[in-house]
């Protein structure tokens, strides 16, 4: 299992790569050169997001209570998880977030009717698709969410049933893991890809903040 562990840290440190590489894409696609090459950036993070839960699905069937106890995060990591990683609706906020900070940078050309292509700059079709996108994957996550909840209610079963019982286990975190891939994919899709930019990249920053932030956190506890 400390294969996993050691693809986790390899996957984050080519997340690294790939933020760096976004981060000096143009803000603006001035030519088809530039969105093809905006569009191929793209694709390639999201086929690293696919890798990671690729591999993450082969060590859960593997060992899915190592998943769970997650010993390559840190407490914080760990303390912010739903059902073993992220809560897909925190993709929402981010996008949120963002795009009220780039209202504000971006007001006066709003006002003045300038197109900015970035997250403030979404059209009325978008927020439409955006906010179904949204309440599509609450249900999803009240679903399986109450799935746990059904399992974890069964626990008088686990000693005589524990393979059934992990088989089951296994089942909900993949159903988990494919809402939180499918709305990354689904996102992206909706969204142009000067904004499918600015929203991966945010998502990056926030997944490296917490981690920084995690680790010295611990480091700081162990040391005291």
């Amino acid at each position: 299992m400390t294969s996993f562990q050691k693809f986790h840290e390899e996957w984050h440190e080519h997340l690294r790569e790939l933020v760096q590489q976004m981060t000096k894409v143009p803000k603006s696609c001035t030519t088809n050169q530039d969105e093809q090459n905006t569009k191929l950036l793209i694709q390639k993070v999201t086929s690293h997001i696919n890798e990671y839960y690729r591999v993450k699905s082969l060590a859960a069937k593997n060992d899915i209570l190592y998943i769970f106890s997650a010993p390559w995060s840190n407490s914080l990591e760990r303390s912010l998880y739903w059902i073993a990683g992220w809560r897909p609706t925190t993709a929402f906020h981010i996008i949120y977030s963002e795009c009220g900070i780039h209202l504000e940078t971006h007001i006066t050309n709003i006002l003045n009717g300038f197109r900015n292509d970035d997250l403030a700059d979404l059209s009325p079709n978008q927020l439409t698709r955006f906010s179904e996108l949204q309440c599509e994957t609450i249900r999803q996550e009240n679903t399986i969410t109450e799935e746990l909840s059904d399992w974890q209610d069964g626990a008088n079963e686990i000693v005589e049933k524990i393979e059934k019982k992990m088989e089951r286990l296994v089942e909900i975190l993949e159903r988990a893991d494919e809402v939180r891939v499918n709305t990354i994919h689904k996102l992206v899709h909706l969204l142009t890809p000067q904004q499918a930019l600015q929203f991966l990249i945010a998502a990056t920053y926030l997944l490296f903040g917490i981690r920084t932030w995690g680790i010295n956190h611990d480091n700081q506890r162990v040391k005291g």
